[in-house]
């Protein structure tokens, strides 16, 4: 059986595809579960929706208690670190993790930055090691045949690479250096554009990355040897 873990990060709780102001990242994660179901319906999925329950910022209570050794952790430590850990227990989990990830300025939201700081964790995710010989760090989730997928919603258009404003797209690129450094680096991407023009350009993206949340299932499932339900 295979595991999904589906992320929503728009501060849209409603969906483009049934209100007029919906949230379009919330309509190709839900496409994408739709079409991932049909095939395998058996499959365990988990879902959270960071747009309206984000994780609390990184503090410095926090910072104390993962920096400090499991073993030697106050009871305030471990609460604090409680929630990290059900997100984190959720990633090692999962096979195939689906982002909804609108840009918001140039980057991802900050609901979605705030889940990358409780995941990338020091002895969860990664190893850190000051005397290790060569490179300190190391991912901890490496070899785990595991796939992001990201689908995004940008207001503009011409941000993927060779695009007119590939420069100031932060949010893929942000998004894959966070998963890389855990140890997830196989990762698939299609995003909507022209939000803001809301014309037959937006009509267009829509069917386009709608299109692209379909192949990508069937190369998710054609990669891993997954046969549909009979």
């Amino acid at each position: 059986m295979t595991t999904l873990l589906v992320l929503d990060a728009s501060a849209r709780p409603q969906s483009s595809a049934t209100h007029r102001f919906g949230s379009h990242t919330r309509r190709l994660t839900a496409r994408f579960l739709s079409r991932w179901r049909e095939m395998r319906p058996q499959d365990a999925v988990m879902q959270r929706d960071l747009g309206q329950h984000p994780p609390p910022p990184v503090t410095g209570d926090w910072i104390h208690a993962a920096f400090t050794a499991p073993e030697q952790r106050e009871p305030w430590m471990r609460e604090t670190l409680s929630l990290s850990d059900r997100l984190i227990d959720e990633v090692i989990a999962a096979d195939v993790i689906v982002a909804g990830l609108p840009m918001y300025n140039f980057g991802p939201p900050a609901q979605f930055k705030a889940y990358i700081d409780n995941i990338v964790r020091v002895g969860r995710t990664f190893g850190f090691d000051r005397t290790r010989d060569g490179e300190p760090y190391w991912p901890l989730l490496a070899a785990q045949n595991k796939t992001l997928v990201l689908l995004g919603s940008r207001g503009d258009y011409g941000y993927d690479a060779g695009g007119r404003i590939a420069a100031m797209n932060h949010v893929e690129a942000s998004t894959r250096t966070a998963f890389a450094y855990i140890g997830i680096t196989d990762v698939e991407s299609v995003a909507v554009e022209y939000d803001e023009f809301a014309d037959d350009r937006l009509a267009a993206s829509i069917a386009k990355a709608e299109q692209g949340v379909d192949g990508i299932v069937q190369r998710l499932l054609s990669r891993r040897g997954l046969a549909a339900a009979a």
